[in-house]
């Protein structure tokens, strides 16, 4: 049998993974529980996960907005442009154990770099809310910079020519499942995240030694 390729590379995803993200915490307290309540469930009656991801995609949200008024009328529309414009406040942490699991990964001497379904329009602020992951990430693919997205094989092949990844040489960690095997379809090792302790379990399954 032959040996396993070294880890060399490993890749997060940001919202949670590295932050955590939660719309509620941009509209608690600002409008009627009632009201963040239906905006925030799981069936997306409002269509905020849709019009967000959209912008994940790469679309502007000024060419989406006429869509939400529209679609579910202009007070809907109001609270989208409210969140949008107050993205910050839906990233109110970096996860537990995160930081620490970067720097740890960088002081042995492994590549850390992030991929992420985000808008071109909102990521600066993860970088400006949380400056020490710019430190700690060498690179990261925006998919609405590059106008293509996860699980889609053309991101993560994007991902290797940029970074210099080898796919048997690298490590994803996305806490969406058909993210994480978009990557195993191209050949990397990817974990659907949970915690950064676990995080730590599985990349000591592939012999990184942290």
């Amino acid at each position: 049998m032959s040996e396993q390729t070294p880890i060399t590379d490993v890749v997060f995803d940001f919202c949670g993974v590295l932050l955590d993200w939660q719309t509620r915490a941009c509209l608690e307290g600002v409008l009627p529980q009632v009201f963040v309540d239906r905006i925030c469930a799981d069936d997306d009656p409002c269509g905020f996960f849709h019009y967000e991801d959209r912008m994940d995609a790469g679309e502007d949200f000024a060419d989406i907005y006429p869509d939400v008024v529209r679609e579910h009328g202009k007070e809907v529309a109001q609270v989208f442009r409210y969140y949008i414009e107050h993205y910050g406040d839906a990233l109110p942490r970096m996860l537990p154990g995160m930081e620490q699991l970067l720097g740890d990964l960088n002081a042995a001497g492994y590549r850390v770099w992030g991929l992420t379904n985000w808008s071109h329009e909102t990521f600066h602020i993860a970088f400006e809310k949380y400056p020490q992951l710019e430190r700690l990430l060498r690179g990261t693919v925006v998919s609405g910079v590059e106008k293509m997205h996860k699980p889609n094989a053309d991101i993560y092949r994007l991902a290797e020519r940029r970074f210099g990844l080898t796919p048997a040489g690298t490590v994803f960690f996305d806490d969406t499942a058909r993210n994480v095997a978009g990557a195993q379809a191209v050949g990397w090792h990817a974990f659907r995240f949970s915690d950064a302790e676990q995080a730590r379990a599985d990349l000591h399954s592939l012999g990184c030694a942290l």
